[in-house]
């Protein structure tokens, strides 16, 4: 059994009308503020702000597993609750699925990959990355400077 890449293992585990979904909205924003650009520095501000899967998993197995720890103290058997809320995480480690995966994508919630398209979209758009050498080749520019200029770029 091979297990998927970090980077597409919730995607590859979302319906695909649900996937498709997502990334229609994003493109929208994008052709959105390609429109209007002066909003665009608006917009970044919420994707740094904007919870991925990850963390609302996080969040809602914290709050599954606490909510089975108190709960225990009245009836032994609800202990069992932490227990599979750890071993639904462990799942997601593994294959990028558990069951209030599908509920979360449902609702839009979106892995940080898709996030940062949509970042690196507007950023783009804004013109952060003029100024780097894409070609690879050697220029007036040194490879340090080439360097430096991307990650400028990719940290603006």
């Amino acid at each position: 059994m091979t297990l998927p890449a970090t980077t597409h293992r919730v995607a590859e585990s979302t319906a695909e009308p649900v996937n498709r979904r997502i990334v229609d909205e994003m493109e929208e924003q994008v052709r959105y503020f390609a429109d209007y650009p002066e909003e665009i520095e608006s917009r970044l501000w919420e994707l740094d702000r904007e919870w991925d899967v990850e963390r609302v998993l996080e969040a809602n197995a914290a709050v599954l597993a606490l909510t089975g720890i108190a709960l225990g103290f009245v009836n032994r058997k609800l202990l069992l609750l932490p227990a599979v809320v750890a071993g639904f995480l462990l799942q997601h480690a593994f294959q990028g699925w558990c069951p209030p995966v599908p509920v979360f994508r449902r609702l839009g919630v979106r892995t940080q990959s898709e996030i940062d398209a949509e970042r690196y979209a507007l950023k783009a758009l804004r013109g952060d990355f003029q100024g780097v050498d894409t070609s690879g080749r050697a220029s007036s520019l040194g490879n340090a400077e080439r360097a430096e200029r991307a990650l400028s770029a990719a940290l603006a």
